[in-house]
């Protein structure tokens, strides 16, 4: 509904229906507008909304906000009246003339004077046609707002968020008396003129024209494409509205058919190498996937809700069993849901979905256009009626949903930190799609080659079921792993160099054999630190308390990073020049320190200068079908060598990679977060998995600094069993999840003694109050202490029972509502995945 609110008029989301007395000095103010006549969230929706703005202490406006797409459903503009100020000088103006002493130019005072007569009648009007009736822009408008000559309003309309194409249709009768039955190659105006039906009217050459076009299609063709084709005949776009006028043709529209955006190497017809590769619904099932799969299926047809965690090595055919696991949960009548990590990753898997589900399948993700997300969000609805959808695959805020008889939730790579939401409402997408299939009876399936600890002690204490697929299929075997001592090769090259010997030599002779290589480097840009050899200063970004790095500008056609100047913070966006000299001592001599995914491109170009190269990061996947592209290149072997960032572990199958190479991905291990030793391995295993997934062996080679450390050791091993315990006994001995829950609570400021004195205010709180079984670090700086100009101080908690920490986090934030910490500047986050 729209309601009015501080002078706007604002979307609201009625919860409770009531006759409640209003407290004293409240007034009630109607309505405006009902905008949905059946609720848009049933009530196990607004259960789940409650459970998430309890466990994470979130308001429930913006819980309910995450799980509708408004934003296309309401249209927001400004409108303006004149003021009581307005009205007084447009009467002063015309009895003494403008005023010599505004700044503003004769032209400009003009324009002003131009407003206030267009709004003298006291009716408000839009910004747009304001603007385009007397050439006033923006800047002058909100200059007579100050001055109050103006009064602004932000209003909202609802809006129609469908897309819909219009579709030309020939009348029924029409098509019974013979037009149906012609091809427009075939028909000729004679015909008609020589032999008219004696219900049909006399029609011209370009009418015959437009009616041959539509009865060659069955009578149905979209305007915009009959428009096309007539245009091509020479035939004028009057000849069909005059059709409509009358009444052999009729326009009516129906709902856009939404394009997946499908990556090219899933068509069949596209005639490269991976066009014979067979989707996951293609493959026979081995014996440990038929046991998933069993597991699964028996656990949807008990009924109730039934987690399991699906531990599978990469390579395993996890995919397979998803796709043979939704295949149950439809044909037992019921819909599924499946959630990826990455933006990147669902258009590969909603292609092959597609393949096996067709036009039951729908795509929820925060790339698409608000009004392609509406109109996905309203066919998930509608579920398998009237062109709904059954299957759901999306990113995180996909496990919102609306989805009819949800049988199946499946969360694919359950460890990607990308299902934990970084703003409000700070919810996990994981642990939200457990509950969702706890409130709804469902089974929850949650799969990885590297479980989350969280998971993995789930299963341990007997709350999910643990269905393990240990061998990869057609027994391939997992990649050999070798490490490469970092130290050492310095020792013996007296200087540091991206690449090892031995990864340049082995990546040489895997090309020269036609197999292709990926490798990893986990940072972007050219260089990511710029220091001063003099005082060692390096240069900040000037809004966060974060090294800039050293981007090169593309130019070339083939994507060969240039020579160029240009800093970038990869927090804020902020860019600037490389400075000539050093901003703290002012040295010339500034030193670029570290090595980009750019700067590795360079290098391997300069090293393999046959060989086809690919860049996959941040800064060449920036449009809506970046990755499609590349990854349609690789899969054809178009692209040879692949080097990037973490992009490049996730997910994708290329059965011509036969090496893999890892270069400085344990700097990770370095960062103040408890969970680095665990991304560590995560990122190791899941990169090594890209290779030998085909029918050729693969090999992983990993360059380190820190070959002793137990992440990198258990990661080339491929024993996840051996890293957890180990993982654990820190833990443990730490307090920390999963042996412990926590969260984090940050103070922002855009003032530091502000954030500084909200913070010590907390501090002494904690002090006093000492919430039963909570222990609190804190409050300090936070990693990152300032960012986007706002600087940040935090505390960590960290409890036993769930239920000791929600208390203290909810007496908190009521003690620091009434000691004057704004809630904007207070950041809870439950189950915190960065500390940072």
């Amino acid at each position: 509904m729209l309601v009015p609110f501080s002078g706007q008029r604002l979307m609201g989301v009625v919860v409770r229906v009531h006759d409640d007395a209003l407290p004293e000095g409240v007034e009630a103010k109607p309505v405006q507008t009902v905008m949905d006549r059946t609720p848009l969230l049933d009530e196990g929706q607004m259960e789940l909304a409650r459970w998430i703005a309890q466990y994470y202490c979130a308001p429930i406006g913006e819980v309910i906000r995450g799980m509708l797409p408004l934003s296309a459903e309401v249209k927001r503009q400004w409108v303006y009246r004149i003021g009581a100020a307005g009205r007084r000088v447009l009467y002063e103006g015309a009895a003494k003339g403008a005023s010599r002493r505004s700044r503003l130019t004769a032209e400009e005072q003009n324009r002003e004077y131009a407003v206030l007569n267009y709004l003298e009648n006291g009716e408000a009007a839009k910004a747009g046609a304001l603007r385009s009736a007397t050439g006033a822009n923006r800047g002058l408008l909100e200059g007579m707002v100050r001055k109050k000559w103006l009064e602004r309003e932000a209003v909202a309309e609802e809006r129609d968020a469908r897309r819909v194409v219009r579709v030309a249709v020939l009348k029924t009768g029409n098509r019974e008396q013979g037009i149906g039955r012609s091809e427009p190659n075939q028909l000729h105006p004679t015909t008609y003129s020589q032999n008219p039906s004696p219900r049909l009217p006399k029609l011209n050459e370009n009418q015959l024209a437009v009616m041959a076009e539509l009865a060659a299609v069955d009578g149905r063709m979209a305007v915009p494409e009959l428009k096309e084709r007539l245009a091509k005949r020479g035939v004028p776009e009057s000849s069909l509205a005059t059709l409509v006028k009358r009444g052999l043709v009729a326009i009516e529209e129906e709902a856009e058919r939404f394009v997946l955006g499908l990556p090219m190497f899933y068509e069949r017809d596209m005639g490269h190498p991976d066009s014979r590769k067979r989707h996951a619904h293609e493959h026979a099932l081995n014996e440990e996937q038929m046991e998933a799969v069993g597991t699964i299926a028996a656990a949807m047809l008990k009924g109730g809700f039934r987690p399991h965690l699906l531990y599978g090595v990469t390579g395993s055919g996890k995919t397979t069993v998803y796709f043979a696991a939704m295949q149950r949960a439809l044909d037992a009548g019921r819909s599924a849901l499946l959630l990826v990590p990455e933006i990147g990753l669902t258009p590969a898997m909603a292609g092959q979905m597609y393949a096996a589900f067709g036009d039951h399948v729908a795509l929820l993700h925060s790339g698409l256009t608000p009004d392609e997300r509406a109109e996905q969000w309203h066919r998930i609805r509608r579920g398998g009626l009237h062109g709904g959808a059954r299957i759901v695959v999306g990113t995180r805020s996909a496990v919102f949903a609306p989805m009819q008889r949800l049988g199946l939730v499946i969360v694919d790579e359950e460890h990607d930190s990308s299902y934990k939401q970084e703003e409000t409402p700070r919810y996990h997408g994981r642990d939200v799609a457990v509950m969702r299939a706890k409130l709804l009876g469902a089974t929850v399936v949650l799969g990885s080659a590297t479980p989350s600890l969280e998971s993995w002690a789930n299963a341990e204490r007997g709350r999910y079921a643990l269905v393990e697929m240990r061998h990869r299929v057609m027994s391939r075997p997992l990649p050999v792993v070798e490490t490469i001592d970092m130290r050492a090769e310095f020792g013996a090259v007296g200087k540091e160099e991206i690449f090892s010997r031995q990864l340049v030599a082995e990546t040489q002779a895997t090309l020269d054999r036609g197999e292709q290589v990926i490798l990893l480097l986990n940072r972007r840009g050219y260089s990511f630190v710029v220091m001063c050899r003099s005082c060692g200063d390096r240069v900040e970004c000037e809004n966060c308390a974060i090294s800039m790095t050293y981007h090169k500008p593309v130019t070339s056609e083939d994507g060969l990073a240039q020579p160029g100047q240009r800093l970038e913070c990869h927090y804020c966006g902020f860019r600037r020049g490389v400075p000539k000299s050093c901003p703290q001592c002012g040295s010339e001599h500034l030193y670029f320190l570290g090595a980009g995914s750019q700067q590795g491109e360079e290098k391997l170009r300069e090293l393999f200068p046959n060989a086809r190269i690919g860049r996959m990061d941040r800064d060449t996947v920036r449009g809506r079908f970046d990755m499609e592209r590349l990854l349609a290149r690789l899969h054809s072997g178009e692209i040879n060598l692949l080097v990037g960032t973490q992009m490049i572990a996730k997910g994708h199958d290329i059965h011509g990679v036969t090496l893999v190479g890892v270069v400085g991905a344990d700097h990770a291990l370095g960062l103040p977060d408890f969970r680095a030793a665990e991304r560590v391995f995560q990122l190791l295993t899941q990169v090594s998995g890209r290779a030998g997934r085909g029918e050729l062996p693969g090999r992983v080679l990993v360059q380190t600094y820190y070959p002793e450390h137990y992440a990198v050791k258990f990661a080339a091993r491929h024993d996840y069993a051996g890293f957890v315990a180990k993982e654990m006994q820190f833990r443990r001995s730490l307090h920390y999840p999963p042996l412990a829950v926590l969260a984090n609570v940050l103070i922002q400021s855009g003032k530091m003694e502000e954030a500084a004195a909200w913070a010590e205010a907390l501090g002494r709180w904690f002090e006093c109050e000492k919430p039963l079984g909570v222990r609190v670090l804190g409050p300090a700086a936070a990693p990152i202490s300032r960012l986007k100009r706002v600087y940040r101080l935090h505390f960590i908690l960290k409890a036993e029972r769930r239920a000791a920490l929600g208390a203290a986090l909810r007496k908190m934030l009521e003690f620091a509502g009434g000691a004057g910490v704004p809630r904007r500047n207070l950041v809870v986050d439950v189950d915190a995945v960065h500390l940072m």
